[in-house]
């Protein structure tokens, strides 16, 4: 028996050229940023003000750093399957080989949903609930940073499969009795398990820390009813999470057993059901949906309002949509496999189901168009981005109702039709709010704001290319082309997919241009700072503290008496006296890169059957645990002086 376990020289894919270029450009660049790292000796200033952060901002910008360079991991995947596709037509064989093809697409559609679009989510909540809600963190900071650690920890492990080994062939739901081992014996689907296992338990924290948050955390005099209506969509959001990530833990556990031990959950032997996996898998799939739309809903309710100059119209509504949404998005997850047999009275419930949750989506739409009819409009960035939005997934919601019966769901099921059909609901859904998010809060998270030529150049990149990416697939679906296909014969279809690679590159430039804009915005960042802390006359708490905000967030807790809280204050020019007293904050901890540490060793360990040292990632693991348990004293003391002087300094952090 191996020390290394089933680890040997043969992992690496020293024959496959892409491969192993895309392996040394990607370590050319991890050198280089560590060199000039290390030039710099920034060292102890990443591991003291970053990387054992517990501060809830510092943590939201490296999530949210983290999903943008995982962003352009997955958009290059999707760029060689577009290019593969338009060329790969009759006797033209194209130049990604079946086995590549299988691995690219799905590590596409698991990085898109796991590491790019839930970590910026995630990142986007982390940042602001605590700033909008009036207090000074989370419910559990370093839960927190756990959580965020976790989940870089198993980016890590995704990216190692490029190099080491394989990913998984299988699609991202890596459905039995492909994922059984009988017909997957190599490691790639022992990646996607382990790294989707190790994330989703940070999830999960990170789930019931903002619930909590929320919940018991709010400034005085802010009922539920004087929310942003942000921090109901999160709650929604995270409500989802602790519901539904434990069946997915619990399927994927079913699963990795059915491998390692020879149970038989899913594989037809001894009674197994593969069935079962997919209905699992689908309980906390279209749930999935909700957990990152839900957000991206209170992205574009606090765009709509501050940028058209009103309250947002029909605030009880809008809460009573979003708690409907989050309560019906557990009653439709059958739609997915209309085609699996079940009853005519079950498929026609779930039709149904799946139509009803189309009316409180509905309300939030006119709701939106109601808050922005009548207002001054101003059509800055993040309106650009919510006005496509609205456009593009009225579009996708509508043929989401189509595929909603079931006769039609028979015809297009598994065809590229779907496919167009969930990135016309997904991307503007999130990718769109994020980037609304993007332009709307970076100065005040960072002090300036960001170049709109070049923020307008890029939606309208994103915004044409996106409809010619897709629009095509709705036609290659009605013609019969299924999805996943490295290779085709009908010529008939070729022309579609060359449109679809052009609105791909077209999207390309998009994100080449939000590059430019980061990189002029920087460049002229004293033209641009913000020294009132609210460069777009907010609505919201966060606008009334200094931009960046203090490790505290607010020196003396806000009095909230309306929604709208900062909005309510400026118009009453309610200053009040301030009584500054002493707060504590929690400490620096390295508990969670330390945890990320052992949990990429343990689930290496586990991927390669390297029994000793999964031992020892366990035990380190644990034993990390335990010196934090047993820690001293765990918060450091901000004088009431220091607050003083912090808001004479930044009076525009004083307001409320």
């Amino acid at each position: 028996m191996s020390l290394l376990g089933k680890l040997t020289w043969s992992a690496i894919p020293f024959d496959q050229p892409i491969i192993m270029g895309a392996t040394v450009f990607m370590g050319l660049l991890v050198v280089s940023v560590l060199g000039w790292i290390t030039l710099k000796r920034a060292w102890p200033y990443l591991w003291n003000e970053w990387l054992t952060s517990v501060d809830h901002k510092r943590i939201g910008v490296m999530y949210i750093i983290l999903g943008l360079l995982m962003l352009l991991r997955g958009f290059s995947d999707a760029i060689m399957m577009r290019a593969q596709q338009a060329v790969a037509a009759g006797g033209a064989l194209g130049y990604l080989p079946p086995e590549h093809f299988d691995q690219i697409f799905s590590a596409h559609g698991t990085i898109m949903i796991f590491f790019v679009a839930m970590p910026l989510v995630i990142g986007l909540m982390n940042y602001l609930l605590p700033l909008q809600l009036g207090v000074r963190d989370v419910a559990f900071p370093t839960l927190n940073s756990v959580s965020f650690w976790l989940t870089a920890s198993a980016v890590l492990l995704i990216n190692v499969s490029l190099v080491v080994g394989e990913f998984a062939k299988t699609g991202w739901m890596a459905y039995p009795p492909l994922s059984e081992l009988q017909f997957s014996p190599g490691v790639g689907v022992d990646y996607y398990l382990w790294s989707l296992q190790i994330s989703g338990i940070g999830t999960l924290m990170t789930g019931i820390n903002f619930v909590t948050t929320i919940l018991k955390l709010r400034a005085p005099g802010m009922s539920l009813m004087r929310m942003p209506i942000f921090c109901w969509t999160a709650l929604a959001s995270n409500l989802l999470i602790v519901a539904t990530f434990p069946v997915l833990t619990a399927t994927f556990a079913m699963l990795l057993l059915d491998r390692y031990l020879g149970l038989h959950f899913f594989s037809v032997d001894a009674g197994g059901n593969p069935m079962m996996y997919v209905n699992l898998f689908w309980v906390w799939g279209h749930p999935e949906v909700y957990i990152l739309v839900l957000p991206a809903f209170g992205i574009y309710s606090e765009v709509s309002a501050t940028f058209s100059g009103k309250p947002l119209f029909g605030y009880r509504s809008m809460v009573a949509a979003t708690m409907s949404i989050c309560v019906l998005s557990l009653l439709v997850w059958l739609h997915h496999f209309f085609t699996m047999g079940a009853s005519a009275n079950v498929n026609g419930f779930f039709g149904v189901m799946t139509m009803v949750i189309a009316v409180p989506t509905g309300v939030k739409i006119f709701n939106w168009l109601f808050t922005l009819y009548g207002g001054r409009v101003r059509f800055t960035v993040p309106i650009l981005w919510t006005l496509g939005f609205m456009v593009t997934f009225v579009l996708g919601g509508l043929t989401g109702v189509l595929m909603a019966v079931p006769p039609v769901d028979w015809q297009v099921h598994n065809s590229l039709f779907l496919i167009a059909h969930f990135h016309h609901v997904i991307i503007p859904g999130v990718v769109f709010a994020i980037f609304a998010a993007y332009n709307y809060w970076f100065p005040k998270a960072f002090g300036f704001t960001l170049d709109e030529r070049w923020g307008r150049a890029s939606f309208w990149c994103w915004f044409v290319g996106f409809h010619v990416a897709f629009m095509p697939l709705y036609a290659l679906g009605l013609m019969g082309m299924t999805r996943r296909m490295q290779h085709y014969d009908n010529l008939a279809w070729q022309p579609w997919l060359l449109v679809a690679a052009a609105g791909a590159a077209i999207i390309l430039a998009g994100v080449v241009c939000q590059a430019v804009q980061l990189i002029v915005s920087i460049r002229t960042r004293e033209q641009r700072r913000d020294l009132t802390g609210d460069p777009w006359n907010g609505r919201t708490l966060e606008w009334s503290t200094a931009s960046p905000p203090p490790a505290w967030n607010f020196a003396v807790l806000p009095q909230v008496a309306a929604k709208d809280a900062f909005w309510s204050a400026k118009q009453r020019a309610d200053v009040r006296e301030r009584e500054y007293r002493p707060i504590e904050m929690s400490k620096n901890s390295p508990i969670g890169f330390v945890t990320a540490f052992f949990a990429v060793v343990t689930g290496f360990a586990l991927i390669w059957h390297i029994w000793w040292m999964a031992v020892l990632g366990v035990l380190g693991a644990f034993a990390a645990t335990l010196v934090f348990a047993f820690r001293g004293k765990d918060e450091s003391e901000i004088s009431a002086g220091e607050l003083a002087g912090f808001d004479r300094a930044h009076p525009a952090g004083a307001a409320v």
